[in-house]
């Protein structure tokens, strides 16, 4: 996929001013499938000339952090269960993130409900990605909840971070419909191929200066953003990812 494949009728026929070499900064706690996403895309030029400056994990033995080192990216480890406190450990992460002096900062699979002290020190430079089509389905276990309820559809969410777990503005969401055999686990591959579709490009969004966090809510080339974001359809996505559509669409 590049920059010119993905279309919507919002975002044609704009030409973002260059901001220069933007600075990332990754959040992770496991395998670090969406922060290699990333790293995929700023090697084809498609961060909006962001550059991934470091990754700092809470698992000391993250995989993501080898990802990173892989990659010439400065890897940081700092396990949560050497500090007293969420307070402690979030002022310690604090400092550490400040040293790279990051434009944004990302959460790939960080699985830390992060204090508002923190929230507050980033707001609006924070992004992350959730497995469903938000605001459904906030916290864990989203696949097996949408199964439970029968849903006709799924999916994931890019939105800024705030202090309402999984509540902030909504930037981008990416749709799945749910088959009659699909179980957690398959729902679970088919979203994630969907998050690394959509993560990098709601964070060059963010490098270009087209997407903004605002008092009322994300807003994407000075444009109130609606509450679910913008949405890129089932079959869409299934075009990006080459999917089946007969078979993924059934249901």
């Amino acid at each position: 996929m590049t920059n010119t494949d993905y279309q919507s009728d919002t975002i044609k026929d704009v030409t973002p001013e260059p901001l220069g070499a933007r600075r990332i900064v990754v959040l992770i706690s496991g395998s670090g499938s969406n922060l290699q996403a990333l790293i995929d895309a700023q090697s084809h030029d498609r961060l909006g000339g962001g550059e991934i400056v470091a990754v700092i994990s809470n698992i000391a033995d993250a995989y993501g952090l080898k990802r990173a080192h892989q990659a010439g990216i400065d890897a940081v480890a700092l396990p949560h269960r050497e500090y007293d406190s969420r307070e402690a450990y979030d002022g310690a992460l604090i400092k550490v993130i400040e040293r790279h002096e990051p434009d944004l900062i990302v959460l790939a699979g960080f699985m830390r409900i992060l204090t508002p002290r923190f929230v507050q020190r980033f707001l609006g430079r924070m992004l992350n990605i959730h497995p469903s089509l938000l605001p459904d389905y906030q916290g864990l276990n989203t696949h097996a909840r949408a199964l439970a309820d029968g849903v006709a559809s799924h999916g994931c969410s890019v939105h800024f971070v705030t202090e309402e777990l999984d509540g902030g503005p909504v930037v981008l969401q990416a749709e799945l419909m749910v088959s009659d055999d699909d179980t957690a686990e398959t729902l679970q591959e088919k979203v994630r191929s969907r998050e690394h579709l959509i993560y990098p490009i709601a964070v060059q969004w963010f490098l270009e200066g087209r997407l903004q966090f605002s008092a009322e809510g994300a807003k994407m080339d000075g444009h109130l953003l609606p509450e679910h974001g913008m949405r890129l359809s089932h079959a869409d996505a299934a075009e990006e990812l080459d999917e089946e559509l007969d078979e993924e669409s059934q249901g």
